[in-house]
């Protein structure tokens, strides 16, 4: 991934150097296994451990391994070719009994369960800035919208509230799919074990906080990297439904809310006065590169017989590319969240900008509780709804005028039925079963 869209400790997770280093430990873990079994000398293990410990982070060569790769056009081969220039005979012991897979795959499964845990932290942010922005706007009403009409009130922390939970689901998405790829396999070619007995599988998975894979056949099976990719599509998907809110309400036209516009920023080349939602926009297209990867990735399950490495070119991209975007998108849109600047007095604004329509359910249902059919109160009520909107008159007046409408529910109670406190009610309950009584009544 670019570096534009890289933030570091998450890159430095799928750096060359920080790949080999893993590949490096898993060996030396599973070297050290077979010794406490007997099935190398322990004595040299202890050796080959004290000259990695003596070499430390400049042990490994990413470029010689790349020169070495060069000719034997393997990349674990060159790698542990690298370690015996290295370390010397010690260094014949690594990869006894085991094969590419059991390396490449155990090393991938540390790496995504670390950059897991980094999203983990960057979704609890952008939960924090979400409830508190939430809370904030609990009883600031706004208009709730509707194939982008206006229908009915909300609030606008309700509209918040709403994105709260979605990303909620997100992390509970997320906690599932680190378990589902959490799994280490040191199983030999094909994965029966007969080169290098389940006892060292087990030792290496305890290290490094995985589970054996039950069946391996040599590659961990795609199906639980497809459920990664799964859980960061769904994620994307929920960035980019509250970046096209914030876009919308930040349109000239309805100025509800806007990104925060800092001192010294521009926002177009040519025209001076622009302010342009250029976070959220951004975030809709990292987005889009998220979710371009569930396919690859469920193509990735179909593998041939015990293994092949069709799935390996595609992974090497779209898995590091997949977490480094959620993670600088997830970190974009906490601080979008925090900053987001919001105009209750447009809000309300808007909200009256039709004249009141928005009560027309409460006029159609109180004409239904009078004994009126509801395809006729329906009539009544659009007929003077329509009015409303053609003429730009208040919908209330229009009602008091119409004798069909006023002789059934008369004028207190038609003026009773346009409360706007009435359509907001239930807010403060539905914060409190989402949020916990802190966030209620």
């Amino acid at each position: 991934m670019i570096l534009r869209y890289s933030r570091p400790a998450m890159a430095a997770i799928f750096t060359a150097e920080a790949r080999m280093s893993l590949w490096l430990e898993v060996e030396l873990a599973a070297a050290e296994a077979m010794a406490e079994l007997g099935l190398v000398p322990a004595a040299d293990i202890r050796r080959l451990r004290q000259k990695v410990d003596s070499f430390g982070p400049d042990l490994i060569d990413p470029q010689r391994v790349e020169a070495i790769e060069a000719i034997t056009r393997h990349d674990v081969i060159a790698f542990l070719t690298h370690l015996e220039e290295r370390l010397g005979p010690e260094a014949r012991w690594l990869h006894q009994g085991m094969t590419s897979s059991d390396l490449l795959d155990t090393t991938l499964a540390i790496q995504l369960v670390r950059a897991s845990d980094l999203l983990l932290e960057d979704l609890d942010r952008v939960l924090a800035a979400l409830r508190r922005r939430a809370v904030e706007h609990r009883d600031t009403p706004c208009i709730g919208r509707s194939h982008g009409i206006h229908a009915e009130p909300t609030s606008f922390g309700l509209k918040l509230l709403g994105h709260w939970a979605e990303f909620a689901r997100c992390r509970a998405r997320l906690v599932t799919a680190r378990g589902e790829i959490a799994t280490c396999a040191i199983s030999g070619p094909v994965g029966t074990f007969a080169s290098v007995p389940p006892e060292v599988e087990a030792a290496v998975a305890r290290r490094f906080g995985l589970v054996p894979e039950l069946v391996s056949t040599q590659v961990i099976p795609r199906d639980r990297h497809a459920a990664f990719h799964g859980a960061l599509a769904l994620l994307a998907s929920a960035i980019e439904r509250l970046a096209t809110e914030i876009r919308h309400l930040q349109r000239t036209e309805v100025g509800e809310a806007e990104e925060f516009f800092h001192a010294g920023q521009k926002g177009s080349s040519a025209m001076p006065h622009k302010r342009n939602p250029v976070l959220s926009e951004n975030l809709c297209g990292l987005a889009r590169m998220i979710r371009a990867s569930i396919v690859p990735a469920l193509e990735n399950v179909v593998l041939w017989h015990e293994r092949d490495i069709s799935h390996s070119s595609v992974e090497r991209v779209m898995l590091p590319d997949a977490c480094v975007l959620a993670d600088f998108a997830l970190d974009r849109l906490a601080g979008l969240v925090d900053r987001l600047v919001v105009y209750p007095e447009t809000m309300r604004r808007n909200l009256e900008a039709t004249g009141g329509l928005y009560n027309s359910q409460r006029v159609l249902l109180a004409l239904t509780q009078k004994g009126l059919g509801r395809q006729e109160a329906y009539e009544l009520v659009q007929r003077n709804a329509m009015r409303a909107f053609h003429e730009r008159r208040p919908f209330l007046e229009l009602l008091l005028a119409d004798p069909e409408v006023v002789g059934r529910l008369g004028e207190r109670e038609l003026r009773e039925l346009f409360d706007l406190g009435w359509h907001l009610r239930h807010v403060p309950a539905i914060f409190e079963r989402t949020l916990g009584p802190e966030a209620g009544p």
